[in-house]
């Protein structure tokens, strides 16, 4: 069952909140908090930027025991490129949370977003820890997504419900993301919660092949960011029989989760700065998932691909051209191309007479486009959007 039916998101033995906290000059929330009630299992994913913000930095180090009670984020600033001061802060933050949830700091972990370059301002933060701890409530997940929204125009939120033996069990999960978000992670924040007793390897597991499924497979604009982080914490409160990689139900839990993340990554992408399409680049037949992604990421993130989108033009020679840019010895006359179930290349030349199908589909805000390269049985997806003068107003605004 998923949530958005329900209107509830909730997950059993987690609370949360979110509130301003002067972080934000007009006013927006800016400060979340996720708290399990007890200490609960936990992954993570991070950014593989070089220049790792100070909360990326430190949570690396404490997702190590694999355990957590608390994720503090905040919007509005990174804490990234601020050196040994910033680091100082992003501890001195979660200390203070720590402090007013009574748990261990070890147990809490740290994220940010924003504008890169700025200590954050830890003393709003602080005066603003009482309101925060003291407002959590079991309904307050939406209040948490609102506040780790920047350039976002929406919160994404999404949840499901399912029975897993006798126990029903409860998925949840908060992003934001708009502008840089390209694989390997981007300018993103997700905070996954569940219920579900779940084995630590296992949940380890599932949570990156999930986050590869997800959050590793789209675009905006090819841009990576210094702060990206994706956590998931199980509390185990479901009271089930503890999935292990060989459990029966693990493959239900697995799509639940894979479901919730994938509603969120696709909602990143419709989210896009200045987006007005949602754009599914399938590439087939390639002869690994290597060469299927390379491919795929080629296409969604090359500009000219972009713009003709925005454009409504169906230019397959521009996806043709980015396709064959990667290095690999495509078999030009085996390739084949459509957009929807329209084919427009293959052959090694264009395909006409279905103009008026074509404008029809260019139309629309979802757009599927296929490319078969002939070379095997291995497939990779990529969601991305179009390329807008919106995308330009609003990051050119953006200063540090």
């Amino acid at each position: 069952m998923s949530c958005k039916e329900s209107e509830t998101y909730a997950v059993p033995g987690f609370l949360a909140n979110g509130i301003h906290a002067g972080i934000k000059e007009n006013g927006l929330k800016d400060l979340a908090l996720i708290f399990s009630v007890v200490p609960a299992k936990a992954s993570a994913v991070f950014t593989r930027n070089c220049f790792k913000a100070a909360p990326v930095l430190l949570d690396m180090e404490r997702i190590k025991s694999g355990v957590a009670q608390a994720i503090l984020a905040n919007s509005g600033n990174a804490n990234a490129a601020t050196g040994e001061d910033g680091y100082a802060d992003a501890v001195d933050m979660s200390r203070c949370a720590s402090d007013k949830l009574n748990i261990a700091d070890e147990l809490v972990l740290v994220a940010s977003t924003g504008i890169i370059g700025h200590r954050p301002p830890v003393r709003n933060i602080k005066e603003g820890m009482e309101g925060l701890v003291g407002g959590l409530h079991p309904n307050g997940i939406p209040a948490a997504a609102e506040a780790i929204m920047t350039t976002d125009k929406f919160p994404k939120m999404s949840c499901r419900k399912e029975w897993i033996g006798s126990r029903e069990i409860s998925v949840c999960g908060i992003a934001k993301g708009a502008g840089m978000i390209e694989p390997h992670m981007a300018t993103m924040l997700a905070f996954a919660m569940t219920d579900a007793d779940i084995d630590f390897h296992t949940l380890d597991a599932v949570f990156k092949q999930a986050v590869d499924r997800s959050f590793n497979a789209i675009t905006v604009d090819g841009c990576m960011s210094t702060n990206d982080t994706a956590i998931i914490l199980a509390n185990g409160m479901a009271g089930n029989k503890q999935l292990k990689r060989n459990s029966n139900n693990l493959s239900l839990f697995k799509e639940m989760l894979f479901s919730v993340m994938s509603d969120l990554s696709d909602a990143i992408v419709r989210d896009g700065e200045g987006a007005t399409k949602f754009i599914e680049i399938i590439v087939d037949e390639a002869s690994s998932i290597t060469d299927a992604k390379k491919v795929a990421y080629a296409v969604a993130n090359s500009n000219l691909v972009k713009t003709a989108f925005y454009g409504c033009d169906p230019n397959w020679g521009r996806i043709i051209a980015a396709a064959g840019s990667t290095g690999i010895n495509l078999p030009v006359d085996a390739v084949k191309l459509y957009f929807e179930e329209i084919p427009v290349f293959a052959h090694g030349k264009g395909i006409d007479g279905h103009e008026k199908e074509l404008l029809e589909i260019m139309s629309r805000t979802n757009i599927k486009v296929f490319l078969k390269l002939g070379m095997g049985n291995k497939s990779h997806r990529i969601c991305t959007s179009d390329l807008t003068f919106d995308y330009i107003k609003i990051n050119a605004h953006y200063h540090t």
